[in-house]
């Protein structure tokens, strides 16, 4: 009877409240497109919206930092789920980030006549498993976490049925996010049969003393593998190449929360398993982040710097690239952590510039989202005049570009840059230092080169009158614009506040 009850857990319904009422949320919506007729479909997504913003507020009782649960009996700190500082932030970044995904998507699902109920499934679904990954603290919850994010975003790229580029990219994000988590799994398994636990705490400590060197070219072996699905998740090249293709093809709304969710996704899953997870080896996968920063941020930099402005959907590719570019960024502080004793600071590095970074490309994505209504190639060119036709929008553009240059007057974009600049070099990678001040330059030529674009003459097309009155922004699409504008606006007021926010995340 005293063996049956040891294994009996208490569970902290609170911790766990967050990702838990996403994941009903997206239950109750399922449930309710079967009934609802097709004229109120529209009220799902209001729910799916609804829905997340109270699964953020939940947030709110959690701000201590210190719950846990689903830990082992005897062992308090050998735990399945913490909510800490760390996972608090970044379960914020990812609720917010579907929050503003949510309502760029309402007019979206409109005009591309896309199924209602399985898309707000689907994403609701997906922003759960990302919600719960950050609090993961075992090798299995975290890979569960990490498939029920990505799963549900396979389906959401491909839900333009009859589109080739959506059945195209659905299919290639698909068969390498398969073959990069098969991949880690088998990692997963040889870090598990070298060390016997799944929890990081308790991996962390066999690794440091494993007894024989046939176990440690295990889980060496066990390492470098996991590390490759966390590649392929964060984008980092070389395993980057299914990115612009996909944005392409998905809706623009999935493309948004693909460059920032999943970007948050794969970040903080890298940030667990390194610093908590395999300390014993930063030796080693310090060196091998900091040659994929440098790789991932050159190859991010120069195809977006090779974009035609004529080309269909070039300004989707510019901020696919762009943010192969910006994943490089972030995973600088990342290498940088390897090299220190006090790996927390050089994470609050990556934390908050992952903030700044969700804000402005969600608003990029949302000004896109509005010009791809009159312009369904979205061009670089189409946005040329912008500025004539719709100087709000432009100068909310030309703030979030500048913001991602890491140029006056979106401060938060400079102080973040100067932040993981001084990561590295406080580290000692002056020379992968050199490279993102290299990359840098060459951002800022097509950074602001599309800036420059939205002030130019527009070319008037051929009996288009002079002066036409434009379509007003639909509701939604202006709430998700304003609340990214203000957020960058608020955060390049204050940016020492979010630094000082990124830097409570101590692991």
């Amino acid at each position: 009877m005293s063996q049956v009850t040891s294994l009996v857990q208490s569970v902290d319904w609170l911790a766990i409240a967050p990702p838990t009422l996403t994941a009903a949320v997206a239950l109750v919506v399922l449930v309710a497109d079967l009934f609802l007729p097709t004229a109120r479909k529209p009220l799902l997504g209001w729910l799916a919206t609804a829905g997340l913003a109270a699964s953020a507020l939940l947030l709110l009782p959690l701000l201590d930092g210190r719950r846990r649960t689903f830990c082992l009996t005897g062992t308090p700190d050998a735990c399945s789920y913490v909510a800490d500082h760390f996972t608090l932030i970044v379960q914020f970044l990812v609720l917010g980030g579907a929050l503003l995904t949510a309502l760029l998507s309402i007019d979206t699902l409109k005009d591309h006549d896309l199924p209602a109920g399985e898309y707000w499934f689907l994403l609701l679904s997906s922003a759960a498993g990302a919600a719960l990954l950050p609090a993961s603290r075992d090798l299995a919850t975290l890979v569960i976490a990490l498939e029920v994010a990505s799963l549900p975003a396979f389906a959401l790229v491909g839900l333009r049925r009859g589109d080739r580029l959506s059945s195209e990219a659905a299919l290639k994000f698909f068969l390498s996010s398969v073959a990069a988590t098969a991949v880690m799994l088998l990692g997963v398994s040889f870090v598990y049969a070298a060390t016997g636990s799944l929890h990081l705490s308790r991996v962390a400590h066999a690794l440091a003393a494993l007894p024989d060197p046939r176990l440690a070219t295990l889980a060496s072996a066990g390492v470098a593998l996991t590390f490759v699905g966390f590649a392929f998740k964060t984008a980092a090249a070389p395993f980057h190449f299914w990115v612009p293709d996909t944005y392409v093809g998905a809706p623009l709304p999935i493309a948004a929360y693909l460059s920032v969710v999943g970007k948050a996704v794969g970040f903080s899953g890298l940030i667990l398993v390194t610093v908590q997870g395999f300390p014993a080896y930063a030796d080693v996968w310090g060196p091998a982040l900091a040659v994929l920063a440098a790789l991932t941020m050159t190859v991010g930099n120069a195809a977006a710097l090779r974009q035609d402005p004529d080309r269909a959907h070039s300004a989707v590719r510019l901020l696919a690239w762009s943010s192969v570019g910006q994943a490089g960024y972030l995973l600088v502080p990342i290498a940088a952590a390897g090299y220190t004793h006090d790996p927390a600071h050089a994470i609050g590095a990556t934390v908050a510039y992952a903030l700044m970074y969700a804000a402005v490309n969600l608003g990029a994505f949302a000004v896109a989202a509005l010009v791809a209504r009159t312009s369904p190639a979205n061009r670089l060119a189409d946005y040329r005049g912008l500025y004539h036709r719709r100087p709000l929008v432009a100068l909310a553009l030309g703030f979030f570009l500048l913001c991602l240059a890491g140029l006056p007057p979106g401060i938060i974009g400079l102080f973040a840059k100067v932040t993981v600049f001084s990561a590295a070099v406080d580290a000692g990678l002056g020379w992968l230092a050199v490279v993102m001040a290299v990359n840098v330059v060459i951002a800022l030529y097509y950074y602001l080169q599309w800036t420059a674009a939205l002030f130019r003459p527009a070319e008037i097309p051929a009996g288009e009158p002079v002066g036409a009155p434009r379509a007003p922004i639909p509701a939604a699409l202006t709430t998700a614009l304003a609340l990214a504008t203000v957020l960058g606006v608020a955060l390049s007021g204050a940016p020492q506040l979010v630094l000082r926010f990124a830097a409570g995340a101590l692991l």
